[in-house]
């Protein structure tokens, strides 16, 4: 693991905290009803190897919810805050709502992800799009 972070983050009370010691992929927004309602909006995602990913929880806030057994979504249960989403089909990627990572992230927004499901009344910006499967 690379010694210095790439990028650090935290949820809105600090309570859980992060640094990203790896690369960090650019931006997907996931219109999915699941990623909806669990950010609000839409999870604007980057992604890491969990090899490089430290997580600081001391008062152990971090919670993880699966509504299906191949997605799950990490969030603190002191504030509320959503902070990770994972594949219960990999073990060795996490994705990273970007929105909890301290500027600058000198990421972009990439693509689009289950565009189908996305409100009616957000206008998306022109990216990559694909819908669901």
């Amino acid at each position: 693991m690379n010694t210095t972070p790439r990028a650090s983050g935290r949820c809105l009370c600090g309570a859980v905290s992060f640094q990203v010691f790896g690369d960090l992929r650019d931006v997907f927004n996931c219109h999915c009803h699941r990623c909806r309602r669990f950010t609000g909006h839409h999870m604007a995602a980057t992604a890491a190897d969990i090899a490089d990913l430290k997580i600081e929880d001391g008062d152990s806030n971090l919670r993880w919810f699966y509504p299906v057994p191949e997605a799950g979504y990490a969030f603190c249960q002191k504030c509320g805050s959503s902070l990770f989403w994972q594949s219960g089909l990999t073990t060795d990627r996490i994705s990273i709502c970007a929105g909890t990572l301290d500027p600058p992230t000198r990421l972009k927004t990439v693509q689009a992800w289950w565009t189908d499901e996305a409100s009616d009344y957000h206008a998306r910006p022109i990216l990559r799009e694909f819908e669901t499967e």
